[in-house]
C-alpha cells in the first residue's frame, strides 16, 4: 500500500488538510478492496487552469473544462482527480467499466462509493459537464465566494472532519490492519476481527497459484487450484 500511496504523494501537496485526509483514506480504502488508484491532480495553479481551459479552444485538443483560472475548486486545494492504477504499477486507466478485482462491480464505482462515504462530492453526479474522475469538498463555499477571498470556516471544517472521522472510527472499531504475506512476500493489508484475519480472496488465491471465479446468480466464489 505504501508504494501505491507514494505514487500519489506529489499530487497531494498543497491540498486543504481535510481534503488531504479524505484523499489519503480514499487511496487506502480502495486498495484494501483490490482497487489501487492514483491521484492524478490536486492543487492546480491559476496558470495551469487557464492553460487547461485553452485546450480545445485556442489550443489543440478536446475541451476538458469550462473553468477558467480561479473558477475551479482545484485552484484552492479543495479537489482531486483520480484514475485506476493498473497491475504493472505504472499505467493508469479511466475505464469506468473495468473490473480488475473481478467482484462483478466496476472498480470505478467502488472508488466513487468510498469517496462519497468520506463526504466528497463526485463530479459524475453533476447535471451538466460531468467530470467522472473528480472529487471535491466545498465546505459550503461557492466559487464566487472563494474568488472573493472566503475560505472554509472552522465550523465547516469541523463538520467535514466529523464525517471522515465517523467513517474511519467505524472501521477501526471492527478491524485492525494486519500485513498478509505469502512465502515471505507481502500481498495485501488484511484485517483482524475477533481473532480472524480477513484478506481479499482473489489476491490471496492468485498468490497461491489458484484461479478465482464468481457466480453472480448464486453469489458463490469458487477457487480452483492449478494442477501440479
Amino acid at each position: 500500500m505504501n508504494q501505491v500511496k507514494n505514487k500519489s504523494a506529489p499530487y497531494l501537496l498543497g491540498l486543504h488538510p481535510v481534503v488531504l485526509t479524505a484523499a489519503t483514506l480514499l487511496i487506502e480504502r480502495s486498495y484494501t478492496r483490490g482497487v489501487p488508484i492514483l491521484i492524478t491532480q490536486g492543487l492546480r495553479t491559476i496558470v495551469e487552469q487557464n492553460a487547461l481551459y485553452a485546450q480545445g479552444r485556442t489550443k489543440p485538443g478536446s475541451i476538458v473544462t469550462n473553468a477558467r483560472g480561479g473558477e475551479s475548486y482545484h485552484n484552492y486545494g479543495l479537489a482531486v482527480d483520480f484514475a485506476l492504477l493498473l497491475p504493472d504499477g505504472k499505467s493508469v486507466s479511466w475505464d469506468m467499466n473495468r473490473d480488475g478485482n473481478r467482484d462483478h462491480t466496476a472498480d470505478w464505482q467502488e472508488v466513487v462509493c468510498q469517496g462519497k462515504a468520506l463526504g466528497l462530492e463526485w463530479g459524475g453526479d453533476w447535471t451538466s459537464f460531468k467530470d467522472y474522475s473528480h472529487f471535491q469538498l466545498t465546505f459550503g463555499l461557492t466559487i464566487t465566494q472563494l474568488c472573493a477571498g472566503s475560505r472554509p470556516s472552522p465550523s465547516a471544517v469541523e463538520a467535514a472532519n466529523r464525517i471522515i472521522n465517523q467513517e474511519e472510527n467505524q472501521i477501526v472499531e471492527k478491524e485492525v490492519i494486519a500485513v498478509v504475506k505469502v512465502n515471505g512476500v507481502k500481498i495485501a493489508d488484511g484485517f483482524l476481527d475477533n481473532g480472524i484475519t480477513y484478506v481479499p480472496v482473489r489476491i490471496l488465491a492468485e498468490a497461491l497459484g489458484a484461479q478465482v471465479g464468481y457466480d453472480s446468480t448464486t453469489k458463490t466464489v469458487e477457487i480452483t487450484a492449478r494442477a501440479k
